[in-house]
């Protein structure tokens, strides 16, 4: 009896998409190969939704050096386009800092645009995308977002809304700080000596603001190392092999978007993973291509292996996703109907049959929510 409850469990589609995991993320640690030199590879991000300042900004374009940590943050509008960010990339990177040989960024639709890749094309840059819903790829970048936000609420509530009058002594601040994956700085790493600062870096007795304690060269010589270092102490974090077969079926994990008023809070009962889908390939050693329908064309069809559940049978009924691999909940039909009130109003209620749910989990709505939303439910009432 104890197997065959533990194969029903393994096999229920229901457990599969519900439960949570219980072990190591899956896929090996796989860092990026670490630069030799300062601002040859690059990444890039957006940080959205932003008051809008009072010169129109409400985003900031950060921009990371993979070797030396340094970054520039760029006040931008969340409208701009390709065109208008190719202008400030070569204002501020590439007179600066010349053409990197490549790019990590995510697949947001600037980055995605075609004018972005000819640019890049004809700069004889790489382009390198992170997999649809697995940000780690470009966890750097991500980290420093992270601290520049951290930094703007710090700002603002000391000296003001205004956060793009802060951004410069933000980015002059974590460019001075102590990065433990390098040892040092970034703009010690990048210039071979500590900013000139009136402001106390280093301990009493062992300040230094002229001279540099070794030379740019040395420094170059010791990222790579320090960032090699840190990258084995990373990989070494016990992490769960999954791999799978060209052919097998595997639950995919996304979130739900329920637009119903019955859920009171947005996808917080929602099912972990939903349909299975076939792997049409493996990409890389730790992506693989799904086969996805065609109203999800639009979709980016690689994801992640942290993003994956085997499925070890198919099930009878299949959720249908809509283009940004989330799935909506919509009432089937009308069970029974009945009055609420309270002293002084009525209010009628129907029971309503979800779809992907049974009668037992049908819900009490109000009629007038109801016939505003799905008209449909009440044509055949006289």
């Amino acid at each position: 009896m104890k197997r065959d409850i533990a194969k029903f469990i393994t096999n229920c589609d229901t457990c599969n998409r519900i439960k949570a995991e219980r072990e190591r993320p899956a896929g090996l640690m796989k860092p990026l190969e670490i630069p030799q030199w300062e601002w040859e590879k690059i990444t890039m991000d957006f940080i959205v939704g932003l008051p809008r300042s009072p010169k129109g900004n409400d985003s900031i374009w950060v921009i990371v050096d993979r070797l030396t940590k340094s970054a520039h943050f760029i006040p931008v509008k969340a409208s701009y386009k390709a065109s208008q960010l190719a202008e400030l990339y070569i204002q501020n990177i590439l007179k600066l800092h010349g053409v990197p040989l490549s790019i990590v960024s995510d697949r947001g639709p600037q980055f995605t645009a075609q004018f972005w890749k000819s640019l890049h094309r004809a700069l004889d840059t790489k382009l390198d995308y992170s997999t649809a819903y697995h940000p780690q790829t470009d966890g750097q970048t991500e980290r420093v977002n992270q601290l520049l936000e951290d930094l703007l609420r710090a700002c603002v509530l000391t000296c003001g809304p205004n956060w793009e009058a802060s951004l410069p002594f933000a980015e002059f601040s974590y460019n001075n700080s102590y990065q433990a994956s390098i040892e040092m700085s970034p703009f010690q790493a990048l210039y071979g000596r500590q900013c000139r600062t009136p402001l106390m870096w280093e301990e009493a007795g062992e300040r230094q603001f002229y001279g540099p304690a070794i030379g740019s060269r040395e420094c170059g010589q010791r990222e790579p190392q320090n960032l090699s270092e840190s990258s084995e102490k990373l990989c070494r974090q016990a992490q769960r092999e999954l791999t799978f077969e060209e052919g097998d079926f595997v639950y995919l994990k996304v979130s739900p978007l329920h637009g119903t008023k019955r859920f009171h809070t947005r996808g917080k009962l929602a099912p972990r993973y939903t349909r299975p889908f076939r792997i049409k390939m493996k990409v890389g050693d730790l992506a693989y291509e799904l086969e996805l329908p065609e109203h999800l064309s639009e979709v980016h069809p690689v994801f992640h292996v942290s993003q994956l559940r085997k499925c070890m049978r198919l099930p009878e009924d299949q959720i249908s996703l809509v283009d940004n691999l989330e799935y909506l909940e919509y009432p089937v039909q009308i069970l029974d109907r009945a009055e609420k009130g309270t002293r002084r109003t009525r209010i009628p209620v129907c029971k309503v049959l979800w779809n992907n749910h049974s009668e037992r989990e049908a819900t009490w709505e109000k009629e007038s929510e109801l016939r505003e939303k799905y008209p449909h439910l009440f044509e055949n009432d006289v």
